[in-house]
C-alpha cells in the first residue's frame, strides 16, 4: 500500500468520523480509525484505541502511527461538548473537552509532521465547527476549542505546504444528524434541520481535495459563516435565543 493510500481519521468509531473513515476507505484507502470505543466488527477500517483526552496516551499514539505512515489524508475530526450555563459545567469536563477538541489534535498535527508520517501530496483537515464565526451562549467552552482549533489549522497551512507538500484545510460544519449532537441540542429540537453525517463528510472531502483553505459544507452553513462575519452581534443573541434560552439541562 502506497503512502499516498493511507488514512487517519479520529473520532471514526461514530458520527462524522465514522462516515469520514467509510467514505475513504470505499475510495481505496487502508484507513486507521482512532477513537475510545469500538466501531463494531462491520467496520471497514482498522481501529486503534485512544482516549485522546489522556496527554500519555496521545503521546504514545504519535509513536504508533509514526510506524503506519506516511498518510495521504488525516482528518482530525474528533471532538465532544459540554452545553449549559458556563458555571454549572465543573472544571474537569473543561478540561477533557479541551484536551481532545484542541490539545489532541495540535499534538497529533505536530507530532506526525516530526515523524515523516506526512505524505507529501496528502491532505490534512482539522475539523472546526460552524461556531467559528460567532458567539455560542450555551456552549461557550466547545466554541473556544473549536475556534483555537481553526486559528491553529490556519497558522500552519503555509508552513506545513512548504515543508510537506500537504494541503492543510479548515471544515466547519454546522449541526448534523448525530447521536452526539442530539444529546446537547435542547429539548424539542428538529434532527430533521440538520445535515447527515455522511453528506457533510463527502463535501468536507471533497473541498479538501481541492486545496479549499475554509470548507463550510452546504449553501446553510457558508450563509450562516457570511452572515456572522457581517453582523456578529444580532447572530450571537440570535443564538442565544436559540440555543442558550432553550436549554433545560447540562450536559457534559
Amino acid at each position: 500500500m502506497s503512502a499516498a493510500r493511507r488514512a487517519l481519521v479520529t473520532g471514526a468509531s461514530a458520527g462524522l468520523g465514522r462516515a469520514f473513515a467509510e467514505q475513504l476507505a470505499a475510495g481505496g484507502y487502508a484507513v486507521t480509525g482512532i477513537d475510545r470505543d469500538a466501531p463494531g466488527a462491520d467496520a471497514p477500517f482498522d481501529h486503534l484505541r485512544c482516549d485522546l483526552a489522556d496527554p500519555g496516551a496521545v503521546d504514545t499514539l504519535v509513536g504508533d502511527l509514526a510506524g503506519r505512515g506516511p498518510f495521504g489524508w488525516i482528518v482530525l475530526n474528533a471532538g465532544i461538548s459540554a452545553t449549559g450555563p458556563f458555571e454549572a459545567i465543573p472544571p474537569e469536563a473543561y478540561a477533557r473537552l479541551l484536551a481532545v477538541n484542541t490539545e489532541a489534535p495540535m499534538v497529533l498535527c505536530a507530532g506526525l509532521a516530526a515523524a515523516g508520517a506526512l505524505a507529501p501530496g496528502g491532505r490534512l483537515v482539522f475539523v472546526s465547527s460552524l461556531s467559528h464565526f460567532t458567539g455560542y451562549p450555551g456552549a461557550a467552552s466547545y466554541g473556544a476549542s473549536k475556534d483555537a482549533l481553526a486559528v491553529y489549522a490556519k497558522s500552519v497551512r503555509a508552513p506545513f505546504k512548504k515543508a510537506y507538500g500537504v494541503s492543510v484545510s479548515v471544515a466547519c460544519p454546522g449541526p448534523l444528524r448525530t447521536d452526539h449532537a442530539a444529546r446537547h441540542a435542547p429539548e424539542g429540537a428538529d434532527a430533521a434541520k440538520r445535515m447527515p453525517p455522511d453528506e457533510a463528510a463527502r463535501r468536507i472531502l471533497a473541498g479538501a481535495q481541492k486545496g479549499r483553505a475554509m470548507i463550510t459544507p452546504g449553501a446553510g452553513a457558508t450563509i450562516f459563516a457570511l452572515i456572522s462575519r457581517l453582523a456578529p452581534g444580532p447572530v450571537t443573541s440570535a443564538m442565544k435565543r436559540i440555543i442558550y434560552d432553550k436549554l433545560d439541562r447540562s450536559v457534559f
